[in-house]
């Protein structure tokens, strides 16, 4: 078998996998919409094609995981939504010539919040949080196309109520490394619940999502672009443009970046009176220094409260 055609078959697989999971419904775990890396998010919250030596970027595409340096522990913050804050963390290791594993766990944490009776007097208080511990391969197949596989365990805990969901993704990234081109494929939260929330048994759906990106550096000029279309399996009551993120990089050197992006969808969906308030807009910074690599965004998911993401990476 060609590698073309390992590659058009795992493309026709994942391309596959859209009709198989992309049903409507009331969709659970939403929690893993929340951007993990300060790159992505500062490229508009959904980057899945930027090729950087950055191991937080496994939360959105794990085929770039190839290009994270062996032996690579991270850890990250996003201070949410007033007390919800999101913790992260994960570690990368270069598997012989071609292959890197890596494994990461990240908790939304909600705070506390009071517990009423049914008049609405408080007698005491209970926490919420969502948790995501996932493990991938990555493969370089060739010289430009990579993949990976990710499986990952979702657990849900409000006061006395937990779920269980397991959950895989699959990923593609080409990268031409003279022509500064990369484009990547996702699929991301395929599975299913395996444990209910409620008394029922009624179980929710993964959030299923397709992402397209591709990123493009000039070489006369110190900018790279990156264009995102994302949640391709669903179009109810979503306008066209509202699928795409834009994104720019600037690169003043090899060692930093300045990002800024845009997310349609994210902007149309925090409209008040017809006043965006900046939403959709964010923005990054990022410095390498040897070993060391840190990264800050800035970005508003919320009407009422802004979002600040940090990751900080170390090879070993």
């Amino acid at each position: 078998m060609t590698r073309l055609n390992r590659h058009l078959i795992l493309l026709t697989l994942l391309l596959f996998t859209t009709t198989a999971w992309g049903q409507d419904g009331r969709f659970g775990y939403q929690f893993l919409h929340v951007p993990v890396s300060s790159h992505s998010a500062a490229l508009g919250g959904a980057n899945i094609s930027i090729v950087e030596d950055d191991a937080s970027m496994m939360w959105t595409n794990a085929a770039l995981m190839t290009n994270v340096s062996d032996n690579t522990i991270w850890l990250g913050y996003n201070s949410y939504i007033r007390s919800s804050n999101l913790f992260s963390a994960g570690y990368a290791k270069a598997i012989g010539e071609r292959g890197t594993w890596s494994i990461g766990a990240l908790m939304l944490n909600y705070g506390k919040m009071d517990e009423t009776d049914e008049t609405g007097t408080v007698i005491g208080s209970f926490s919420a949080k969502d948790i995501d511990i996932q493990t991938s391969y990555s493969y370089l197949l060739s010289d430009r196309w990579s993949g990976a596989i990710t499986a990952k365990v979702l657990i849900s805990n409000y006061a006395n109520y937990s779920s269980t969901a397991l959950g895989a993704d699959l990923a593609l990234n080409y990268f031409d490394e003279e022509r500064g081109f990369s484009f990547s494929a996702v699929g991301r939260n395929l599975g299913g619940q395996i444990k209910s929330l409620y008394d029922d048994g009624a179980k929710q759906p993964l959030p299923f999502d397709l992402a397209l990106g591709l990123s493009k550096d000039f070489a006369n000029a110190p900018l790279r672009v990156s264009v995102t279309a994302d949640d391709l399996t669903n179009w109810d009551d979503v306008k066209f443009i509202q699928h795409f993120v834009l994104g720019v990089d600037i690169l003043p050197s090899s060692n930093t970046w300045v990002a800024l992006g845009y997310n349609f969808r994210r902007a149309h969906e925090m409209k008040v009176q017809d006043k965006a308030h900046w939403a959709g807009f964010s923005i990054g910074a990022g410095l390498n220094v040897k070993k060391f690599k840190v990264g800050v965004a800035y970005g508003k998911y919320h009407v009422a409260a802004s979002s600040i993401i940090i990751n900080a990476g170390f090879s070993l």
